[in-house]
């Protein structure tokens, strides 16, 4: 798949078929993270993938209605940004870390995959980051949701570029 087809057609999914992702997808999606724009190479991502008992964990420490959502996709990954203390690298170390999710979210698509990038509130309580294993000094960015899509997903409209970017003189 060609790179600009790859954006401009990868969507967020809510259906998934059963089957996980097999370790050895998970660590070739996963070391395409490694690749995203890292100033002084810090190497802040963090991923974990949820066994069974840590998604029972999450879904305990998660509000009823949003338990459910916790369950689309047969394979979750919670992702993170190991922070230093010093303002400046941890702003540029969580826009790595969120660089480094779009690039497994590409390399998802780019494989036939279906995936969906979340931030539930879950995971800002001790007990969500209890539940994913998330040390004191890390940020999450969220839960990516990967799996098999169940339906295809048409894009959505965007805005026009004029509306958006503006160029000073």
């Amino acid at each position: 798949m060609e790179l600009e087809q790859a954006i401009r057609t990868r969507r967020t999914h809510k259906a998934y078929g059963a089957q996980p992702l097999s370790t050895d997808e998970l660590e070739e999606l996963l070391e395409l993270a490694r690749w995203a724009p890292n100033h002084h190479l810090t190497n802040p991502w963090r991923f974990r993938v949820l066994g069974s008992h840590a998604l029972s964990q999450l879904q305990e420490a998660s509000e009823p209605d949003a338990a459910g959502k916790l369950t689309r996709a047969p394979t979750l990954v919670a992702a993170s940004a190991a922070l230093s203390g010093d303002p400046v690298q941890d702003e540029e170390d969580l826009h790595a870390v969120a660089c480094a999710v779009y690039a497994v979210l590409l390399g998802a698509h780019a494989r036939g995959l279906a995936s969906y990038w979340r931030t539930p509130a879950v995971l800002r309580t001790d007990a969500g980051r209890t539940a994913v294993g998330l040390e004191g000094d890390e940020r999450v960015l969220g839960l990516i949701h990967l799996g098999w899509p169940r339906e295809a997903k048409r894009p959505p409209e965007r805005w026009p570029v004029e509306r958006y970017v503006t160029y000073l003189p």
